[in-house]
């Protein structure tokens, strides 16, 4: 008798734990009915743009005020095994990986950890001097004068390729033009300085992001990409074949490309990320105002005057309004993240496949947001053209992002 008594207490008890546990379960969908017709809106725009794109599946997420009001999955995460894509999904976010590894830069410069003056050689005495002197800040603003990678090297299969590894495909060439005098991105500057982050705290470059970025914001579902290891929740990953169908990538090893775009997140931790440049905290005012200032070149801007800066595209609306964007974009996944500090509106969308033909709409879904917000219409009545002239409006100011981008 006393031996049943045991048994059935362990078995309530394992029970009382699965019922606990399954009570913190996160919620398969947020949608906040008080932007229900704004989120009914934005649903259609990703289903449809999903099916047009052929695209196996995405997250999305948006919060209004620091809140989460819409955040869900579309589509499958692996189409083999027939699992949707959810708000836990993980997929490769490609040059997004740059805002995180200018921020753990920016937060040791601000520590004394580092100089933006310094030289590479300072840290890594072994790299070939150039004509002129490369410093820390001419890599983290793309401003050195590195070549860009070659399509054989963005196309790169190697496995096992360490970051000190990676950089020897570059530093033994001349740079293209002195450094500061214009904005040229290249992977290849943020590869480097990854190196150096690594030497300055003398960890890998992952343990670097860990301590300066991921763990102190709670990104708790960022992590660096690896083929060779089970990560939970990790999305497969697709690719486009010449006729547009969708099949599977091929297996990238990023790790050698880990600063540039080798990491993972779901739509929730950009979210996160977002919401910690627009609420001063771990970011503060003065660090996210250096970060978002765009360089001083001593040549003339190209690319028509893009404003750029460390990782982030710097935008103004029709009003005057400054919005920042990040994107991401490379074989089996893209990514974009929105911040409107005037709304304080914070969009984010992933997706398992990318998106160089037809980029995320997520200008348009955050625009639908701040319709609802500004107290007009959720998608504006189409008036007939009276004149030549061409459409102005929020659309239009959204194009005109897309164009620059491009």
């Amino acid at each position: 008798m006393k031996k049943e008594v045991v048994v059935w207490s362990l078995v309530f008890a394992v029970l009382a734990g699965m019922a606990g546990c399954h009570s913190r379960k996160e919620p398969v969908r947020i949608i906040d009915r008080k932007y229900r017709e704004a989120i009914r809106e934005s649903r259609k725009e990703a289903i449809f743009y999903l099916a047009r794109n052929f695209m196996p599946g995405s997250s999305v997420a948006v919060s209004v005020k620091g809140k989460t009001v819409w955040s869900e999955g579309f589509g499958l995460a692996s189409t083999d095994l027939d699992v949707p894509a959810t708000r836990q999904t993980k997929y490769r976010i490609g040059a997004i990986s740059q805002v995180l590894t200018s921020l753990a830069y920016y937060r040791m410069v601000e520590q004394g950890k580092l100089s933006p003056h310094d030289t590479v050689q300072k840290y890594l005495p072994d790299f070939p001097q150039k004509k002129y002197p490369l410093t820390l800040q001419h890599l983290v603003e793309h401003t050195s004068g590195i070549r860009t990678l070659t399509e054989e090297e963005a196309n790169w299969r190697g496995l096992h390729v360490t970051l000190q590894k990676g950089i020897e495909n570059f530093s033994n060439d001349t740079l293209l033009f002195p450094p500061g005098m214009y904005h040229y991105p290249s992977e290849f500057n943020y590869n480097l300085l990854g190196v150096i982050l690594q030497e300055a705290e003398g960890e890998s470059f992952s343990k670097v992001i860990r301590k300066w970025v991921t763990d102190t914001l709670k990104l708790e579902n960022t992590v660096p990409d690896h083929p060779l290891i089970t990560i939970k929740g990790r999305a497969d990953f697709y690719d486009h074949d010449i006729i547009t169908q969708t099949i599977h990538a091929t297996t990238r090893d990023l790790r050698h490309r880990l600063p540039a775009d080798g990491f993972l997140s779901t739509a929730d931790d950009l979210l996160k990320l977002g919401n910690a440049f627009l609420y001063p905290g771990i970011i503060s005012d003065s660090l996210r105002k250096q970060i978002w200032t765009v360089p001083t070149l001593s040549g003339q801007p190209p690319m028509g005057g893009m404003r750029w800066a460390n990782g982030w595209l710097l935008f103004k609306d029709l009003e005057g309004n400054p919005f920042y964007a990040a994107h991401g974009s490379l074989t089996g996944g893209s990514s974009l993240l929105l911040i409107f500090p005037k709304e304080e509106l914070v969009l984010a969308w992933v997706a398992n496949i990318g998106d160089e033909m037809d980029e995320l709409p997520g200008m348009k879904v955050a625009q639908f947001f701040r319709n609802f917000l500004a107290g007009k219409e959720i998608v504006p009545k189409q008036e007939p053209e009276t004149t030549g002239q061409p459409e102005e409006g929020p659309q239009a100011a959204a194009e005109t992002g897309d164009e620059a981008k491009k």
